[in-house]
């Protein structure tokens, strides 16, 4: 790839000291020049192997020939009029064929915002607007965004919360279940009931919110048991039930939702990130009745399903019919799986390989002693892949998980290729 030669990423991050605030925090020192696909190349010249993919955004791959064509069709009608002001066809259609794709045997409706955040936000307003209630049951070790209300929501103080509080109110966290630590299902239930009988009575309870896979929190995976229960739970009290699948949704955990492999559905589903192919558009999906209890005019947004950002998102669920990215999805995971297993096996500071479908991590500790999270090796492996030409991300309550979130359309030569790039980082850095 051609370099400019006046450009370098020290003086480029030198220049984003002096301009942007330090809470935009970084995970890598890297400036992009270009991406294809499931590689990158930076200002200076050298190639990476994405398996980032924008923090799961980027399923359908850097620039993929569909999306960017429908976006540019797209240029030449028109870029924005508020659907409010005047709406306009794709808008309609997106929430159509999501309404399609949803599970759940009942008619659905859907909105559209521009940030997983704002999505998670508006499924709490409708949920309020839905049962005249006004509490809110989240997790531990969830993440749902940067907002202040999301942020009351996200189970996580460092760094997301710290000097930002006070939260808003009604909020509570209950248990996620994670056998690798002892934490069962009926801990996890009984911890929303400790809660309905410490903090909150169930009768004002307006939703609970859970992650099927944590994003951030680690790629733990919610047995499809919680979710069962939970549903019956919320069914019981007559709460609603919210799958934020922010992360998950858009196929990267071999169906459309991750939810569908527990066989629930939920009232409501929050979606964002990987829909249109890296433009920015997010989702609230779920029962017609609850998602029309809001008044005109009390859900929206400026810049709120942008024509652009709708027309990408329409291409991207065609890629994902045309090239078949669901089974695809699965097969990623499974080679993923497979490969990081065999690193588990020679390294016994890998304690747990986990994940659905492409939705993959690794989790690491000291001496395999699941007791002694190791961020410290954790940043050094992913430090050392980027040396060698890798991109990956930690996560995490201790920020000890090493994630994968690669391309499905990334070639099988390109994920072994970053695959055998990790293995080396294990054998030079463990």
């Amino acid at each position: 790839m051609h370099r400019e030669p006046h450009l370098t990423n020290a003086a480029l991050f030198a220049r984003r000291e002096a301009a942007i605030p330090r809470g935009v925090g970084h995970s890598h020192q890297i400036f992009i020049a270009k991406g294809e696909n499931a590689e990158i190349w930076d200002v200076e010249g050298r190639r990476f192997i994405d398996f980032a993919g924008g923090i799961a955004v980027l399923n359908t791959g850097h620039r993929h020939p569909a999306v960017i064509q429908a976006v540019k069709d797209q240029l030449d009608r028109y870029t924005h009029t508020c659907f409010q002001v005047l709406p306009y066809e794709p808008y309609v259609e997106l929430a159509e064929r999501i309404n399609a794709r949803a599970p759940g045997d009942f008619a659905k409706k859907t909105l559209f915002l521009t940030t997983g955040s704002e999505a998670v936000e508006n499924a709490i307003k409708i949920a309020r607007a839905a049962t005249g209630r006004s509490g809110v049951i989240c997790f531990s070790g969830g993440y749902h965004g940067r907002t202040l209300l999301t942020l009351a929501m996200t189970g996580k103080v460092v760094p997301y919360k710290a000097g930002f509080g006070p939260f808003p109110a009604e909020v509570f966290h209950a248990t996620f279940p994670n056998a690798l630590h002892g934490i069962t299902v009926d801990d996890s239930i009984a911890s929303i009931e400790a809660i309905f009988k410490n903090d909150i009575e169930a009768r004002r309870v307006a939703a609970i919110i859970i992650e099927p896979i944590q994003g951030e929190g680690g790629f733990t995976v919610a047995p499809p048991e919680m979710l069962q229960r939970l549903r019956a739970l919320c069914d019981q009290h007559g709460i609603l039930m919210i799958c934020d699948e922010v992360q998950t949704g858009a196929g990267r955990t071999g169906t459309w939702f991750a939810v569908e492999q527990s066989g629930v559905a939920p009232d409501l589903i929050t979606m964002a990130k990987s829909m249109a192919g890296g433009f920015p558009i997010s989702a609230v999906v779920g029962r017609a009745d609850v998602m029309d209890a809001a008044a005109p005019g009390g859900l929206g947004g400026t810049y709120a399903g942008s024509p652009i950002a709708c027309a990408a998102a329409l291409a991207v669920m065609e890629v994902f019919d045309q090239e078949n990215l669901l089974q695809r999805s699965r097969d990623v995971g499974r080679r993923l799986t497979a490969a990081l297993k065999a690193m588990a096996a020679k390294h016994t500071c890998i304690g747990d390989v986990r994940g659905m479908g492409a939705m993959v991590a690794i989790e690491l500790f000291r001496n395999g002693d699941v007791k002694q999270p190791d961020a410290d090796l954790a940043k050094r492996i992913t430090a050392e892949a980027t040396a060698r030409g890798l991109i990956l991300l930690t996560c995490g309550t201790y920020g000890n998980v090493i994630r994968i979130l690669v391309p499905l359309t990334a070639s099988d030569a390109l994920l072994d290729e970053g695959l055998a790039i990790m293995a080396d980082c294990f054998d030079a850095r463990a």
